[in-house]
């Protein structure tokens, strides 16, 4: 038989539910058990958190919590656990789990993986004139944080060495998945459409229960979101997986469900880039293999570029936003007049004071779809919510926002009203500023009690995306009578942030519904539905293995992160507002499909 191992995906990000690691343990039948905490904006948090604090700057409730009350089951099991909790101090981390697992009278070794934190050589780095990579932008002072995205061979190095835990600063999400499968199957660096498979499998478990029926296009279909299950992935030596997740629990998993997963936050399908490797998803199958059992094969992989991409992150100013609900009739009227009012009340404080203007502001009326700019439907809704945010340098500015939109309670707008003794507080912006930095002058190591090991990585060449042979796939065409339909009725879609960027997938619900999509919803098309925020351009990019689409949209987010005043910082709606946009499809196909016409 084929050698597999089950590796069990319990955290999306750092806060994600406390039910995920019981249920894997207790039914997944497990190997790896992988946890993925890091963000961007995490990394800056933890940054701070080490700044006034040496002992601290990695994900705390990773071993107060989690490990606290599993590692007995862990080590009962034999259960490998690989997580990136270590943040910008995994070293520290690993120290308050060693103490733990003494604590317990446990026999665990515990590994840590260290090299992408570059903050103590930033001024080496500032004078090799490095910019942004995206915008062009000259490099900012006084960093946060700066760390690499490192990949899965050194981790593969520490269960070598006998590792039964495995800590990590930054890596690229997949990596904890895919160091497991290099560390069980012994590949090389060389095997590259085997990572190209295990980075997907990684890919796919890193966000939690988005691939189980989170946030899942049709939410109505998924039971048990109380008690979701984990997404649990069987990866073959060949790289090739399944994904499931434990018996008894809710939640379902679908080729659309793992489909729309494998669509989040990607930019380029036939150039993920990645440090072991470069992969290609377009052609990549998703088949149903048994209930809540899907099998996916056929990624492939080239090889990686010579350097890593590294995200840094620093202050730029502070912000403030703050909620109102008002009732009534005309209320998004009464809404836009009080926020009008509000901030030229504050602008007036300012100059009186000899303060500068905000840097930035953003008002938005929730209930009256403010997110959909032109393209909003509701006419005078009766319940809205205000959100009123801004930006300065000084969070005094702020603070006189806060009170005065406050007061508006008794001095503005009938009906103004909202869930008293949540007062926000000004907070600081940061910024993401993200770069290349070439692999040959960043080392590895991988550390396990005194010992020390350096692992080399693969060294390859920069990434020409001009070169990539892009697939074939036709439009519909024809002049039989057609109506429109909404999208959503012809495709699965899912969102999500990189940056300032955002990107929407699309899934064809059936093969034969591909063209159509296609030719209504061409990147010049979405670029005019978003066009009230889209600040850049929007790219299209074919997955013809899944019948699917995915729009990468350029500076899209205004800033993306806490660096953006938007209700929806990371696009995480995006794909929910294309979903009803009208595609024509053949009379026929419609009614034989029982489509809905759109409105």
């Amino acid at each position: 038989m084929t050698k597999t191992i089950r590796i069990g995906g319990a955290s999306g990000f750092w806060g994600d539910s406390t039910i995920a690691t019981p249920q894997l343990l207790e039914g997944g039948r497990l190997d790896y058990l992988v946890f993925d905490y890091l963000a961007e904006i995490t990394m800056s948090i933890l940054a701070r958190a080490r700044a006034g604090d040496p002992s601290l700057g990695y994900a705390t409730d990773f071993v107060t919590v989690t490990m606290k009350q599993h590692l007995g089951q862990i080590a009962r099991q034999g259960v490998k656990v690989i997580s990136n909790a270590g943040g910008v101090n995994p070293l520290a981390c690993a120290r308050a789990l060693e103490a733990l697992i003494a604590q317990q009278g446990l026999s665990l070794k515990v590994a840590v993986v260290t090299g992408d934190d570059l903050l103590e050589r930033v001024p080496e780095i500032e004078g090799r004139g490095i910019t942004e990579m995206f915008s062009g932008t000259g490099f900012p002072k006084g960093l946060l944080s700066a760390n690499a995205y490192l990949g899965g061979f050194p981790i593969a190095k520490a269960l070598d060495e006998g590792a039964d835990i495995v800590i990590t600063g930054r890596g690229v999400d997949s990596a904890v998945t895919l160091g497991a499968c290099i560390h069980a199957f012994g590949w090389t660096d060389d095997a590259l459409d085997r990572l190209a498979g295990a980075s997907l499998a990684g890919h796919i478990i890193e966000c939690g229960a988005q691939a189980t029926g989170g946030t899942f296009t049709d939410w109505h279909m998924v039971e048990g979101w109380a008690n979701i299950g984990y997404p649990i992935a069987e990866v073959s030596e060949d790289g090739s997986f399944t994904v499931s997740k434990a018996p008894g629990t809710g939640g379902v998993v679908l080729p659309a469900t793992v489909g729309e997963q494998m669509l989040y936050e990607i930019g380029d399908p036939q150039a993920y880039v990645l440090p072991d490797v470069v992969c290609d998803f377009s052609q990549v199958k998703i088949t149903q293999a048994g209930p809540d059992l899907v099998s996916v094969s056929n990624a492939r992989g080239s090889a990686p570029t010579d350097t890593y991409k590294v995200s840094a992150t620093y202050q730029d100013g502070h912000r403030l936003g703050l909620y109102l609900t008002i009732g009534g009739i005309d209320a998004d009227l009464k809404a836009e007049k009080m926020a009008s009012e509000v901030l030229k009340r504050c602008r007036e404080m300012l100059r009186a004071r000899n303060q500068p203007d905000f840097t930035e502001t953003s008002v938005e009326v929730l209930g009256a779809e403010a997110s959909y700019g032109p393209n909003r439907r509701v006419q005078r809704p009766r319940e809205v919510v205000l959100k009123i945010a801004a930006k300065h340098e000084d969070p005094k500015a702020l603070a006189s926002l806060l009170r005065e939109a406050t007061s508006t309670g008794t001095s503005m707008s009938p009906g103004t009203t909202g869930m008293g003794g949540n007062r926000p507080k000004p907070m600081p912006i940061v910024r993401l500023f993200s770069f290349l930095f070439p692999k040959a002058d960043l080392v590895q190591r991988v550390h396990i009690g005194d010992a020390t090991w350096e692992v080399p990585a693969r060294i390859g060449k920069p990434l020409d995306r001009a070169s990539l042979a892009r697939p074939a796939v036709a439009d519909a065409k024809g002049s039989e009578p057609s109506v429109n339909v909404p999208l959503v009725a012809l495709a699965w879609g899912r969102s999500g942030d990189k940056g300032n960027h955002a990107n929407v997938g699309l899934m064809a619900r059936k093969a034969e519904y591909l063209p159509h999509i296609r030719a209504a919803v061409t990147a010049e098309a979405v670029a005019h539905h978003y066009r009230h925020i889209l600040e850049g351009k929007v790219e299209r990019f074919d997955l013809p293995g899944i019948h699917g689409l995915n729009f990468l949209l350029q500076d899209v987010l205004g800033g993306g992160g806490t660096a953006s005043l938007r209700n929806d910082p990371q696009g995480k709606a995006y794909a929910q507002m294309l979903l009803d946009f009208p595609v024509p499809v053949p009379k026929a196909l419609a009614e034989r499909d029982g489509l809905n016409a759109a409105a």
